[in-house]
């Protein structure tokens, strides 16, 4: 055998093992990645749910007599602003999320003052149309826990993917970045005194 093949060889199977090794990285790293987008898409879904349950909760209320309208006005506002927010999953940033967060929370700030103001007009709490809307939304809010819970649980092995070592190295070099996760809003903690229930 020539002394020059055994080199060759040695470089080739290098070679071969580095571009497994990337190829390997790259394809996994992209499977996680689109698990991610589906499960963001899912809880997208979830919110345009409530957004649309939302339209026809404002049109409901809109025909009572007198109903306050400041009211709805900020609840319609709120919607805007929540539906406004667009974020692309693979580079959701906590900045970004946080954006996110704050919009819907001021979305269902806005909702919880709207089923409080009802309690005041009792034609409005009997309309069969408002009662099923307000249930479709209370299921609809299990929904968006459900969604966000599930990305966050698609995040977790993307992220350690590729901090992982030697992978962070390849992460880099293909510029995949780590993701960040839906987390509690400061003041979660404290339980909000409404009561949606109508007697």
């Amino acid at each position: 055998m020539k002394k020059w093949l055994i080199p060759l060889i040695i470089i080739a199977v290098l070679v071969f093992g580095i571009y497994g090794w990337v190829k390997g990285f790259y394809n996994k790293t992209i499977g996680l990645e689109e698990t991610t987008k589906q499960e963001w898409a899912k809880v997208e879904s979830a919110y345009q749910r409530r957004n649309d349950l939302i339209g026809n909760l404002v049109k409901t209320v809109q025909g009572a007599a007198d109903f306050e309208r400041g009211t709805l006005k900020d609840v319609i506002e709120a919607r805007s602003k929540a539906s406004g927010i667009n974020i692309d999953p693979t580079q959701i940033t906590p900045e970004q999320l946080n954006e996110f967060n704050t919009a819907q929370n001021g979305l269902t700030s806005a909702l919880s003052r709207l089923l409080v103001v009802v309690e005041r007009y009792p034609d409005l709490k009997a309309n069969q149309n408002f009662l099923e809307l307000q249930s479709q939304l209370e299921g609809t809010e299990n929904r968006i826990n459900i969604a966000r819970d599930r990305f966050n649980e698609t995040v977790r092995p993307y992220n350690k993917h590729v901090r992982d070592f030697p992978n962070n190295l390849l992460a880099n070099i293909f510029d995949f970045e780590e993701m960040a996760y839906f987390e509690a809003q400061d003041g979660a903690e404290i339980v909000p005194e409404v009561n949606l229930e109508f007697d």
